[in-house]
């Protein structure tokens, strides 16, 4: 009867049950460290729950730019008012990144990310509770884009931040590689989702499904998350002794940096420009690839809903790929040419990839080149969000969040900007900007150094030992 009845298990079920993805979260966490089973895994965990955070912030942010098409429908806006309120939410999320990031730096992660996740997902739900046809359609729906993304705006600042206190230096990159592969996969995971949702309940069901996701992985966090190693009761003590020689003590306990010596360094302000290129390019993605491939591109909506997965897949495989290559080039070249290498490399190929891509007729495989880019690109996410690590120390959080901000304020740009260039000079020259641009960044990677910290002169946070 037991063999009849395994035979009848399916070969696949799109919601494993607790003992398969209990084994697969191990095999992920397994591979986190080559030192991870002699000295715990512990701190692995915790970067696997903030991947999956990465993964809901995502979802929970580009769920419009797939039901935009029904949301413009239902309250009667353009293209432009529909890039406007895109706009709204990144412009919020942009503004608060900084203070978000002093805040994590202040109170600790681990509370702080779960407000954060309570805030945005009731942002999320009224976004899908606004009646149709109301007379001020329009702000409403800015000022309420605009809360979520405030809500938003702690995630990666305080993420950092765990980083900066549990991940010792040489693991950094694989480190943040996984955690944002949780971009790609909840942005790809988007598409599938929401077209679901929404073709079977309406659009408006597509956000309440979201904001469920996020209070269940809130719930986790609550329960795994800590400010620090020494306040986690599941940490042995090999563990807490690897972690602390590869991170600084100075490094996690020091005072605060200012505002001003932050926004007065070199690293800071290379960092905060290379990655505005960055974040131009990859918002192009996040909020109109839908609708480029869909409407200029004329493919159907199952064909749209498959191929624009295509972008956020390679960003999920090129995120920790580029962190797993600068931490293997780490010994061989050092933090500085390893971490420079990889990001400069990354953001060239996405820059070549995404020029080539709109010159290509076919649009399926216009599709494929094009996502060849959006994976170049998170090749070099690792290296930005690792020398902040490295450079801030306690001030991770809020060093991390001046570089995002300008990510995010070139992202609102790019929301707004993309279809007024596309209107006036065609779609390919809105994709051949962000190459331009992309190519810029590569260059701002030159003057940074991220073994020259910002806590002070002496202290270099990234010398620390290598295992």
């Amino acid at each position: 009867m037991r063999r009849f009845m395994a035979a009848r298990q399916p070969l696949y079920s799109p919601l494993p049950c607790p003992l398969s993805l209990q084994r697969g979260v191990r095999r992920l966490i397994s591979l986190g460290s080559p030192m991870a089973r002699a000295t715990g895994r512990i701190r692995w965990i915790l970067v696997f729950v903030l991947f999956l955070l990465s993964g809901v912030a995502y979802l929970d942010r580009v769920n419009l730019s797939i039901a935009g098409r029904f949301v413009a429908e239902a309250y009667g806006l353009t293209n432009v008012q529909l890039g406007t309120v895109f706009s709204a939410f990144i412009l919020g999320y942009a503004l608060f990144q900084a203070p978000a990031g002093r805040v994590a730096d202040r109170y600790g992660p681990q509370w702080v990310l779960v407000t954060g996740v309570i805030w945005w997902s009731v942002f999320t739900t009224l976004t899908g509770l606004m009646p149709s046809g109301i007379i001020f359609a329009l702000p409403a729906l800015l000022a309420v884009r605009c809360l979520l993304g405030v809500g938003e705006a702690v995630v990666y600042p305080a993420s950092n931040r765990v980083v900066a206190t549990w991940i010792p230096t040489p693991e950094r990159g694989l480190a943040n590689g996984i955690l944002f592969a949780g971009v790609g996969v909840g942005a790809g995971i988007a598409t599938p989702l929401v077209t679901a949702v929404l073709g079977r309940y309406g659009w408006r069901w597509s956000f309440y499904v979201c904001a469920v996701i996020g209070l269940i992985v809130a719930a986790m966090w609550s329960v795994v998350g800590r400010n620090a190693p020494d306040g986690h009761p599941w940490v042995r003590q090999p563990e807490r002794d690897h972690i602390a020689r590869g991170v600084p003590h100075e490094a996690v306990t020091a005072d605060s940096v200012s505002w001003l010596a932050i926004a007065r360094d070199r690293n800071v302000l290379a960092l905060t420009l290379g990655y505005a290129t960055f974040g131009y390019a990859a918002y192009i993605f996040f909020s109109w690839f839908f609708i480029y491939v869909n409407t200029v591109r004329g493919l159907d909506l199952k064909a749209t809903s498959y191929f624009t997965m295509l972008p956020f897949l390679a960003m999920a495989l090129g995120s920790p790929l580029g962190g797993w290559l600068a931490d293997r080039l780490i010994p061989r070249l050092g933090v500085r040419k390893a971490r420079t290498t990889v990001a400069m490399v990354g953001l060239v190929a996405a820059a070549c990839f995404i020029a080539l891509g709109v010159r290509v007729q076919e649009a399926r495989l216009a599709s494929v080149v094009l996502a060849g880019g959006a994976g170049a690109l998170y090749l070099s996410l690792s290296s930005f969000w690792s020398t902040t690590a490295d450079i801030g120390g306690s001030s991770a959080g809020a060093v991390s969040g001046v570089m995002n901000m300008g990510n995010q304020l070139a992202g609102a740009f790019t929301s707004t900007v993309t279809p007024a260039i596309a209107n006036t000079f065609g779609w390919s020259a809105s994709f051949l900007v962000a190459s331009v641009l992309l190519l810029l960044g590569s260059a701002a990677w030159l003057f940074v150094d991220p073994e020259r910290s910002l806590l002070r002169p002496g202290l270099q946070s990234s010398k620390a030992e290598i295992l």
